[in-house]
């Protein structure tokens, strides 16, 4: 078993309020939820209104499966359009 560990650093550079932050980011953690088989919350930079820090995580058979999920789950969120895509970091832990 293999558990990937995303940390992704998001950008909201047209908001100016934590209303609007936390309306940009219910909207890409249920739309990524919804389509791939992960777990997504915000686990940093809660004060800041145009930064915010997620992490995700997969659990698969192999490294490369997970790598690729975890891929697809950053181009998907940069496909929305909602964000700008900053600094990303991945973990993977072998069972």
């Amino acid at each position: 078993m293999v558990v990937g560990v995303l940390r992704l650093t998001l950008y909201i550079p047209e908001n100016h309020s934590l209303k609007g932050k936390r309306g940009v980011l219910r909207k890409i953690k249920a739309q990524v939820s919804n389509q791939f088989n992960v777990s997504i919350a915000e686990c940093e930079d809660q004060d800041l209104w145009q930064r915010a820090t997620l992490g995700v995580s997969y659990v698969g058979t192999d490294e490369g499966q997970v790598d690729g999920g975890l891929r697809a789950v950053v181009k998907f969120i940069d496909g929305l359009g909602l964000v700008e895509i900053g600094e990303e970091t991945l973990e993977f832990l072998h069972y």
